[in-house]
């Protein structure tokens, strides 16, 4: 089997702090790993190591055969990174974002019109080439990072929180052309709060404090903790994990406010 993530013991340390410690998981190719875990828990820390942002402290990693140490821009000319934030330059129009995301990568101008035009067609942008990033709806400037991100055909795709503050439509519309790249051969590693994204994806990491919990898909999880709802299981480990109370489910706290 081909791993696009293969990480051992990877640790980072800012002074005395531990943001990540002793961390240790393998990602086939072509699978949607998504990486779990509260704010401040070291999903962060972990996705700046694997995408050659900083270096580790200890540890080895290898991130598409690159070594984390020695092969850093490697790693960066072949991964697409898309955050929340989206990057977008809302001054340039729908074209022109693409086309500048293109020219980083010193790709040739007929290869870049080619793959602009399949990206445009599977993101459902046809029709908004010419129009303003800064005018589009949530939902099409998150299609439009996407195209961005995937303008030189990376080999892994890493999704920080990419659907937050994107209505359910949208984040549906999202998720399935994700799965369509994925059936392509592209790994994608994904951050996000949506329990129901989460659960879309083949294999779950959830981390906190800096400490890989858990390892599993999320059917396995559903078996080993009897219930089909990755929020229910999310909130189990942090109660478990932390000096917080259990958080009750969203019917258990509306019932309790009928009751006061």
């Amino acid at each position: 089997m081909e791993f696009a993530i293969e990480i051992n013991n990877l640790s980072k340390k800012f002074g005395s702090f531990t943001a990540v410690n002793n961390i240790s998981f393998s990602i086939p190719k072509g699978k949607i790993f998504g990486f779990l875990g509260p704010n401040g828990s070291g999903k962060s820390t972990t996705i700046r190591m694997l995408c050659g942002v900083i270096t580790p402290t200890s540890g080895e990693g290898r991130v598409l055969g690159f070594d984390l140490y020695k092969n850093t821009e490697q790693i960066k000319q072949n991964i697409g990174y898309m955050s929340q934030r989206f990057g977008l330059y809302e001054d340039l129009t729908v074209n022109e974002n693409i086309d500048f995301y293109g020219s980083i990568y010193l790709l040739a101008k007929e290869e870049m019109n080619e793959r602009k035009k399949q990206l445009i067609e599977i993101a459902g942008l046809v029709g908004k080439e010419k129009s303003l990033a800064g005018t589009l709806s949530g939902g099409m400037k998150q299609k439009l990072a996407l195209c961005c991100a995937l303008i030189h055909q990376p080999q892994l795709l890493v999704l920080d929180e990419p659907t937050a503050g994107v209505d359910p439509v949208s984040r549906r519309e999202f998720w399935k052309v994700i799965t369509q790249l994925t059936a392509t051969g592209i790994t994608v590693l994904v951050t996000t709060h949506y329990m129901d994204e989460a659960s879309i994806c083949d294999i779950i990491g959830f981390i906190y404090n800096g400490d890989l919990i858990t390892m599993n898909t999320p059917e396995e999880l559903f078996e080993k903790h009897h219930t089909d709802n990755l929020e229910d299981i999310f909130i189990e480990y942090v109660s478990k994990l932390s000096s917080k109370d259990a958080v009750l489910s969203f019917k258990e706290i509306r019932q309790q406010g009928k009751e006061v």
